[in-house]
C-alpha cells in the first residue's frame, strides 16, 4: 500500500507506526536518522521516538530516492542538498500515481467480477 500524504496525520507517531507506513524495519529508520539530519524525531522519556509530520515527509523523500529510485545513501544526500524542492515534487507525483493505480486496479477487479 502506498503512503498517502493526504491522509490526516496525528501529532506524533511511534517508530513502529512509521515503519509500518513505509513497510521497512525500525532499524532502517534509526539508521536513516543518523545519516539524514533532516529526520529528527522528538525523543520522549526512555529515548522513545516520536515522529512528527515533517519527519514523516522527510522519510518519504529518503524512501523515494533510496527504495524507489535505487539511489545510494550518498546519492540521496547529494540530491536533497542540491534540489530538495524538485525531489519533493517528484515524490508527490509518484505517490499520487500509486494511489491512482490502486484505484484503477480496484475498478478493474470490480468490472471483472461483473463479467
Amino acid at each position: 500500500m502506498a503512503y498517502n500524504p493526504n491522509k490526516e496525520l496525528k501529532l506524533y507517531y511511534s517508530i513502529g507506526e512509521v515503519a509500518k507506513m513505509f513497510n521497512v524495519n525500525e532499524s532502517l529508520l534509526r539508521y536513516w536518522e543518523k545519516e539524514f539530519p533532516m529526520i529528527s524525531p522528538r525523543k520522549a522519556g526512555g529515548n522513545i521516538r516520536q515522529y512528527r509530520k515533517e519527519d514523516i515527509e522527510n522519510i518519504r523523500l529518503v524512501y523515494h530516492l533510496v527504495k524507489e529510485k535505487g539511489m545510494t545513501l550518498q546519492g540521496a544526500k547529494q540530491r536533497l542538498k542540491v534540489n530538495k524542492e524538485q525531489t519533493e515534487q517528484t515524490s508527490e507525483v509518484v505517490d499520487r500515481l500509486k494511489l491512482i493505480r490502486e484505484e484503477l486496479v480496484k475498478l478493474r477487479k470490480s468490472l471483472d467480477y461483473l463479467t
